[in-house]
Order: C-alpha cells, then structure tokens, then sequence
C-alpha cells in the first residue's frame, strides 16, 4: 500500500512562517527575546549566588553555589550569543562559529551533570560507600567529553563536509540522552530512598517532591534536546545554526534550556540558613 502524502501547512500559516523566518526584523526581535529571557535567569542565578554568600559565608564554594553560579555562567553567555547573533554568524573562520555555538551547551550538560553527582553521593553516603569515586570519575566524563567535542571540532575544521556536521550534532544528541538516563537513575534512587524514610522524618515531603519534580524536569529536558538534534541533524529545515530559522530556535531553546532552568533554580530556591553560635563546636585543645 503506498504511503499517505505529507499533509501541507496552510497557505496562511506557511505564508506566514516564511516572511518571519526571511524577515531580518523578526529574527532580531526573537533573538533579542532569547537574549532577554536567559538575561532574566542569570540574573537570578547571581542573586542566589550573593544571597548564599551573605547568608552563610563561611561555608566556602558548596555545590549549590557552584551550581548556581555555573547557570549564571551558562545563561549569561547564551544571553550574549543571541544579542550578539549577526556578528556571530559572520566570524570567521566558520568552525569558530561552531565553538561559539556550542560551548555553552556542553556547559549547561556540566551544570546539570553536577545535580546528579550530588544526588548519587547522596545515595552512596547513605548506604556507607565511599564517594570518592563518584566525583573523580565525574572530572574524568568531563574531561572526556569536552576532549571528544575539541576533537570534533578540529576534524570540522580540516574536513568541513556534511557529514562531520551530522556527526558533530549527533555527538550532542547522544550526550543529551545519557544526560537524560543519569537523572533517571540517580534521580529515581534518591526518590526511592526518600521514600523509604520514616513519614516523621524532618523535611522528607518536601525532599522527595523536590527530586522527583527536578529529576523528572530534567529528564524530559535532554530527552528533548535529543530528539530536537537528530532533527537538526538530518534536515535542512530545522538547522538551528542559522539566522533564517528563529521561530525554530525560540521553541528549542526555551523548551530545552530557558524553562527547565527556570523550573529548576525555583524549586531548589531555598537558601541554607544562617548559622547560630550555638550549632559552632569547637574543638578541644587536646
């Protein structure tokens, strides 16, 4: 049986998606509303960022703080990408273009990746195991990670044809979908060991809500951006590395990175309180 023809967009509507796509006007308002957006959530990743500071200064760099102020890293640099987007497209050579693009990408998957060590730390610390390793092989993923997108980058340079591109955005998609597995499972087993607490455990409502809804948010995120990357990298029409498609770069980047960093840095908005003389105990002098 022969297969159903694509059912056309409406003349309206295609008519429409074509003149805001090919509209400079257009494409500079929705990127200066990209702009904007991810402005909003790195400021409000830098007040977190002083509000801890000034509330309990003597903890040093924890890990909420680190993770607050890596979104405020990651959504200030988008921020400048897409105020900034026309010149972007013109540096030269083009594989700089790549790196401008994608380098704050691979540090949202750092930031995030971050979430999950400190939930799988968590679950180890609990059952008595050592955690040393988790963070050292949390580096070395990193490390890994980053030397295989260098890699990628430099074969682009020396061999810029279509198919290191599809594998360059592949490349992202697989890592969005391993992202997407780690919060599963580590986000599912801090879930299920919260709920194995007493009901009468202090804060344990409030913990298990705020892992199951971060862990779901997140997993749905990269879940997303993954799917979105096989498309970037198989058609044309929905390349996100151009000017000519910003309708196209609202959705992704406001479903996949400006929402659920939003959603996220709300939930966990609680801020450590602040130290009492009486919780200091210092040591004996013997």
């Amino acid at each position: 049986m022969a297969s159903a023809a694509p059912v056309p967009m409406p003349a309206v509507f295609a008519g429409w998606w074509e003149r805001v796509n090919g509209s400079p006007a257009w494409q500079d308002g929705i990127f200066w509303a990209l702009a904007a957006l991810y402005g909003l959530v790195a400021a409000s990743s830098f007040i977190q960022v002083a509000r801890i500071q000034q509330r309990v200064p003597e903890y040093g760099w924890t890990t909420q703080k680190v993770f607050q102020f890596l979104n405020f890293v990651v959504n200030g640099a988008r921020c400048s990408v897409f105020a900034f987007r026309r010149q972007v497209q013109q540096v030269n050579p083009q594989i700089f273009q790549h790196v401008i693009l994608d380098l704050p990408g691979l540090a949202f998957f750092t930031t995030y990746a971050m979430l999950a060590l400190f939930w799988a730390e968590i679950s180890y610390q609990a059952r008595g195991l050592d955690t040393d390793g988790l963070r050292s092989g949390f580096y070395a993923i990193n490390g890994v990670i980053y030397a295989i997108r260098v890699l990628l980058w430099g074969l682009l340079w020396w061999n810029p044809n279509p198919s290191m591109l599809i594998l360059s955005k592949l490349f992202v998609a697989g890592l969005s979908f391993s992202a997407a597995l780690g919060f599963l499972l580590y986000g599912g087993r801090l879930f299920l060991m919260l709920k194995r607490f007493p009901i009468e455990s202090k804060g344990r409502q409030q913990k298990l809500s705020e892992v199951g809804r971060v862990a779901a948010i997140c997993s749905c995120c990269f879940l997303a951006r993954c799917v979105m990357m096989c498309f970037n990298a198989f058609d044309k029409e929905a390349d996100l590395d151009v000017l000519d498609h910003p309708i196209l770069n609202f959705v992704y980047y406001l479903l996949v990175e400006i929402l659920p960093s939003s959603l996220v840095l709300y939930i966990l908005r609680r801020i450590p309180s602040k130290l009492r003389l009486s919780q200091y105990h210092p040591l004996s002098s013997g």
